[in-house]
């Protein structure tokens, strides 16, 4: 009888506490522009608890019913505090007001190191973009990412990153959550991403939270603006190159509001009038050329209700390099039109539904469909003309190649209380992937050969796969020291008949020794189902996506890192992270092979090996003050081994950089007028040189005029050479 008692006060206790809890929701904004802030921060003040917005500006925090005060808070906004009686599940909507110092259009604010669980983790400050020395003063994200610790560049001048030892493939690269392929315009020079639009970018070096998957180094997590809901805007920036423009403005106060914005460079306006001038000085001949690439943006959003709100974006970029050259001559009383026409053209669109609904205050769903198609075409061409009766010869050239997606998926934030903060969700991508195909065309009124003429398509067939992914995490506070990160990804990718899986354990972990002390350290394993061939050094539209097939497996990862967060009285941040990193089924180029003649079976011409990176990272943030910037360093290693390359033996990875520094500062006199130094250096590229050269005659022949020395290149990869750069604006 007394335990019955104690099972009926256990169950009337427990109902009876969970009575006293009531839940608040709604979304954090931005008073002036109605953008949803992300990573705001509400907080109990009485019971020391909190919780952030998510990536749509959403909240929702369990606390006692009764008196409450809680607070509201973003960096570079005024803080609000409510005084409550809370008796019931309640929905409150907050608008955060931009401090009177600071200008509205250049704040983006950053969670402290300190308090995260998540390890490995950048949120850059985008207001910093057009401050920033860099090449052509153009601004460009992925430029500024590599200056972080743990990212290098490619070659000098590129906006290629390498993130901790891992290649150009493994970067995932997502605009509004849609996955973008080719991140480069000008071959490399500059990204896809027009800072005009972009409103957060956040960069994922390790610890990945559980929602990520596809690519072993790095996610890049770009969102575009929502657009103003309060008034109309816009901006318009010339630079040397390329002029850019934004307008924003609602459609319907309050309801729906909208962002416009557009890129593009005029180096062919620029080169025509030489180009003119040099037709003018040869009478019988008329050539044009040149090159340009443009991006356009576009995002609406509608808001139905509290509980309802639907979002449309789109991005679409082209790069075209061009040239035509006629040339008019007689021969035998015959008039010919000699014509010459050649294009390449490479390009994204990206597009994304999105519907957020939140069923009850602690349940808040996105429901998105995606769509992505990276395509890049030659097309060369060739005529000679008889004018007096119009037959002609023909030699015609067409390569295309390129990848779409389609994909659906839904995710779910789930906020239950008691310290946890639970993500779930899944999605379904369907691929289809077209590694190349050849069009020739040969025609000849005036060819005595019939073998001659011919009208050919050649190339690999196109290839489709479905990708399925699910997962779960959980930000959960376990103690009022001790933060965790708990997640796990599912992975399954299905292709010509054969399927992979993959079940990919994450973790994060922090411990707070004080407000301003923290370690942490991280395990996550990632799985990537496609390749990148490559044999450049810049990014070339002609580097081409490949599935994995029967014989080219996945390639895996398994990262751990360790480190500490400190934070200073004087707004200096300093970070300090050290991390290991093993993968396998890596792919390189076979010795002397490269991606010719695209109706062979590209597996024949690839190996497949392992890799391994570790090292240590070091960055001091100023984020208060007149002047802000960062110091960054990083130690490192990245090897390589591949059974039938370098002889079997282990080599350094084609960008290993033993040592890597980065200055970044900025220096505010007035709100019109600033000043921004960057200052590079590092220990160089791997790279491999002649060791030796022989005479290529045999003993006893006569030397000739031909005859051409052996070189003799030794270990791959064996030698770095030094690189020194610095900026100011």
């Amino acid at each position: 009888m007394k335990q019955f008692y104690l099972c009926n006060a256990f169950v009337f206790f427990f109902f009876f506490s969970n009575a006293q809890k009531v839940t608040i929701s709604g979304y954090v904004t931005d008073l002036s522009t109605g953008e949803g802030l992300i990573n705001a921060n509400v907080y109990d003040l009485q019971k020391e608890t909190g919780n952030v917005s998510n990536v749509y500006g959403f909240y929702s925090l369990t606390v006692p019913a009764g008196k409450a005060q809680i607070q509201y808070s973003f960096v570079g906004y005024e803080k609000q505090v409510l005084e409550l009686d809370l008796k019931k599940d309640t929905v409150i909507n907050i608008k955060l007001k931009l401090m009177g110092e600071l200008d509205e259009v250049t704040v983006r604010a950053n969670k402290s190191n300190v308090e995260r669980s998540q390890m490995s983790m950048v949120e850059l400050p985008t207001e910093k973009l057009d401050k920033l020395p860099l090449m052509l003063g153009e601004p460009d994200v992925l430029k500024v990412i590599q200056l972080l610790p743990g990212v290098q560049s490619g070659a000098e001048g590129t906006s290629g990153i390498y993130v901790r030892g891992g290649g150009p493939d493994q970067n995932l690269f997502l605009l509004d959550g849609v996955p973008v392929y080719n991140a480069s315009h000008l071959f490399g020079f500059f990204s896809v991403f027009n800072p005009a639009a972009v409103k957060t970018v956040t960069l994922y070096k390790g610890g990945f939270p559980a929602r990520f998957g596809g690519r072993l180094s790095s996610v890049v997590d770009i969102r575009m603006k929502e657009g103003n809901d309060q008034e109309f805007k816009g901006e318009f920036s010339i630079g040397l190159i390329s002029s850019r423009f934004s307008i924003e403005g609602p459609i319907k106060k309050d309801k729906t509001s909208f962002i416009f914005s557009g890129r593009r460079t005029y180096v062919d306006l620029l080169a025509r009038p030489f180009i003119m001038l040099a037709n003018k000085e040869a009478d019988n001949e008329k050539i044009t050329g040149g090159y340009y690439f443009y991006d356009l943006n576009a995002k609406i959003n509608h808001k139905f209700s509290d509980k309802s709100r639907l979002f449309l974006s789109t991005y679409a970029g082209l790069d075209k390099a061009y040239a035509k050259e006629d040339s008019r001559y007689s021969e035998n009383n015959i008039r010919y039109l000699d014509k010459y026409d050649m294009g390449i053209g490479w390009g994204n669109i990206t597009s994304a539904l999105r519907w957020n609904y939140v069923y009850n205050p602690k349940l808040f769903s996105n429901v998105t469909l995606t769509y992505s198609d990276y395509k890049f075409d030659v097309r060369e061409e060739y005529k000679l003309i008889n004018t007096n009766d119009n037959t002609f010869d023909e030699d015609y050239f067409n390569y295309h190649s390129g990848i779409n997606d389609l994909t659906a998926k839904v995710d779910f934030d789930y906020y239950p209380g008691g310290g946890h903060s639970i993500k779930f969700g899944a999605s379904n991508i369907w691929h289809k992937f077209k590694p190349g195909v050849n069009h020739e065309r040969t025609t000849g009124d005036y060819s005595e050969y019939p073998s001659e003429k011919n009208d050919t398509i050649y190339g690999n067939k196109n290839i489709s796969a479905i990708e399925f992914n699910a997962f779960v995490e959980d930000n959960y506070d376990i103690t009022s020291k001790l933060r965790a990160n708990l997640g796990v990804h599912f992975s399954l990718f299905n292709v010509q008949n054969t399927t992979y899986t993959s079940l990919e354990p994450r973790l994060s972990l922090r411990y707070l020794f004080s407000d301003n002390l923290s370690l942490k350290a991280s395990y996550t394993k990632m799985s990537q189902y496609i390749h990148l061939l490559s044999s450049s050094t810049i990014s070339l539209p002609t580097d081409l996506w490949l599935p994995v097939t029967k014989d080219v497996k996945p390639q895996k990862s398994h990262q751990i890192a360790v480190g500490a967060a400190l934070k200073t009285g004087k707004g200096y941040d300093l970070t300090i992270e050290g991390f290991y990193k093993t993968m396998d089924n890596l792919i390189e180029y076979k010795e002397g092979a490269s991606f010719t003649g695209v109706s062979k079976d590209w597996e024949s011409k690839i190996e497949m090996g392992k890799g391994w990176s570790y090292g240590a990272e070091v960055m001091l943030e100023k984020k208060t003050g007149k002047t802000t910037g960062w110091l960054g360093y990083t130690l490192s290693w990245a090897d390589r081994k591949f059974e039938n390359l370098n002889f079997g033996k282990k080599f350094p990875a084609k960008y290993d950089r033993r040592h890597d520094v980065s200055l970044v500062l900025i220096h505010e006199f007035s709100k019109k007028f600033d000043i921004g130094m960057v200052w590079v250096y590092g220990t160089g590229n791997a790279t491999t040189l002649g060791k030796q050269r022989y005479d290529s005659m045999l003993p006893g022949e006569r030397p000739r005029y031909y005859n051409q020395n052996l070189v003799y290149y030794g270990e791959r990869n064996s030698v770095t050479a030094c690189l020194l750069t610095t900026g100011w604006m």
